[in-house]
């Protein structure tokens, strides 16, 4: 069995973004040699996500609006974590969509279902952070 490892690294200009890396996946993918295995790609940072889903910018502000209520960013001092840093909300948010996504790979290509695209999810941006890749099979 052979083993694949890469980490991606991105910085947002904006506090919160979501960046189709479907494409920065799939050429650690082509890079690996891999033709059949697992496919796991992870945030190595705890107020950042990667997860699967559709790449629709309607579908991007839903998420917003939605973890925005589940957790809105301000007022600060509504979370106990604030007294520490101003990123409560961002850990909130991470929890709700996910640290890490895993992908089939067959014939060397992401297994996916129709419109699946892999996203990082940044909640506490304007700073590196990366993702890490880890492909293992044959």
């Amino acid at each position: 069995m052979k083993s694949y490892r890469k980490e991606l690294w991105f910085e947002t200009r904006g506090r919160r973004e979501y960046i189709n890396i479907t494409p920065d996946v799939q050429s650690c993918l082509k890079e690996s040699g891999i033709k059949e295995g697992l496919l796991l790609c992870n945030a190595m940072h705890i107020t950042a996500s990667v997860f699967i889903n559709d790449d629709e910018k309607g579908l991007h502000r839903d998420f917003e609006n939605f973890l925005e209520k589940l957790a809105p960013e301000k007022p600060y001092e509504q979370y106990f974590h604030n007294g520490f840093e101003d990123n409560a909300d961002a850990h909130l948010k991470r929890s709700v969509m996910g640290r890490e996504v895993v992908v089939a790979v067959t014939g060397g290509k992401l297994d996916f279902g129709p419109w699946e695209q892999i996203f990082y999810g940044e909640f506490d941006g304007k700073r590196k952070k990366r993702v890490l890749v880890k492909i293992i099979g044959e």
